[in-house]
């Protein structure tokens, strides 16, 4: 049992036996992963980040990091619905009035609500931080109407968090993020998910609309972009590019032990140079997003407990550079890790070792929030760090 196992009781073997099982069924099928999500809610894992007072494990960002990485070993595509969903509680945690803490959390902390995000939408061109939709008053606290193309596992959500424009007199930039429960709204959800990789993510098109009350805008009107600065993106970038690691390290583990199998009949020979070189390369670049993963969530750490020292200017880049190696390291990893396994081992859906699933599901990565923004937005930003702040 590692650290984080008997730390906080979490039965993460057993948690990860069954996302192991349900894994290639939930991609064939392009499914929800319905099951994998019951055995997470069951082990405490939705409430991983909620605070011990409302009955959650209390844990921090690295302990987050460490259980993404795992999760996704098994199964990415549940292990990044998972990552999403702490980011929706971490922004509650963090913004959110008493309350609607006191309303959600423990119901968080027990398993029996999952967090969907609900901020795409198609007139914004795939901006975080704007929305068009306004909130509007109600007697009963604020009315949302609000359509978005692609919500996660949006079907199954408990409930949602919503970007919303802050008023029907205000800018697109003037944003807030509103909770709503499903049982406060009325939802339509059309199209299907039918893609090269990630198909058990359930990406569908949410219509969702309804009243809440006005303590479930959290943080207050208009208070998104200090949401998104200080914990919607940080756990993004860090909550993915772990469970891009995590995925990729996992298939190299186990090629690594196909490879040193007793009973392997042909292959690559391990004395072999060049067969020692590609390990040797797909080694290094799963090092290298490793160890900047858990620079970056040290940083990230240090600003939120008032130690961090780095400018946000500089912070952005870290993160953003964090996404950027994250997404394309580990898909050039799983993609040596195949040539180096060949057509029965590395190409084959039947593969015992599940590289080809891990190959498409981290070909979605870098279109994840697209790479080309990063990249531009880093170089944007790099003008502002004349000091070259290194992480």
């Amino acid at each position: 049992m590692t650290t984080l196992d008997s730390e906080y009781g979490l039965p993460i073997a057993e948690v990860l036996d069954v996302l192991r099982e349900h894994a290639g069924h939930a991609d064939k099928q392009a499914v929800f992963p319905a099951a994998s999500m019951d055995v997470i809610r069951k082990a405490g894992l939705l409430g991983l980040l909620v605070p011990a007072e409302y009955g959650g494990r209390g844990a921090g960002l690295p302990d987050f990091v460490a259980v993404a990485q795992r999760l996704a070993g098994a199964c990415l595509s549940t292990a990044s619905i998972w990552a999403m969903h702490c980011q929706q509680v971490d922004a509650v945690i963090r913004y959110g009035a008493d309350a609607l803490k006191d309303e959600l959390l423990p119901s968080v902390a027990r398993g029996d609500t999952y967090l969907a995000s609900v901020t795409t939408e198609a007139a914004n061109n795939w901006s975080f931080i704007t929305a068009h939709a306004p909130i509007t008053p109600d007697v009963n606290g604020v009315h949302l109407d609000r359509l978005a193309p692609v919500v996660s596992g949006g079907e199954y959500a408990d409930g949602f968090l919503i970007t919303m424009r802050a008023g029907e007199d205000t800018s697109v930039h003037e944003v807030s993020l509103v909770y709503a429960a499903r049982g406060q709204v009325a939802i339509e959800s059309s199209g299907d998910w039918d893609t090269l990789g990630m198909r058990a993510m359930d990406n569908v098109s949410l219509r969702i609309s309804g009243t809440v009350p006005e303590h479930h805008v959290v943080g207050g009107p208009g208070a998104f972009r200090a949401i998104a600065s200080e914990s919607a993106i940080p756990l993004a970038h860090l909550g993915l590019s772990a469970c891009w690691l995590g995925a990729a390290r996992q298939a190299f583990a186990e090629l690594v032990g196909h490879l040193r199998g007793s009973r392997r009949k042909g292959g690559p020979s391990l004395s072999s140079d060049l067969v020692r070189e590609r390990l040797a390369r797909i080694r290094f670049d799963l090092e290298l997003v490793h160890a900047y993963l858990q620079r970056v969530t040290g940083e990230v750490a240090e600003l939120r407990e008032g130690a961090g020292k780095v400018s946000p200017q500089v912070m952005q880049i870290h993160l953003n550079t964090l996404k950027l190696a994250a997404s394309e390291l580990s898909f050039r990893a799983t993609d040596r890790m195949i040539d180096l396994a060949g057509l029965s081992v590395g190409y084959s859906a039947q593969s015992p070792i599940p590289l080809e699933r891990v190959f498409r599901d981290l070909r979605s990565a870098s279109l994840n929030y697209s790479n080309d923004r990063l990249w531009t937005a880093n170089g944007a930003l790099t003008l502002w760090d004349r000091h070259i702040t290194l992480a």
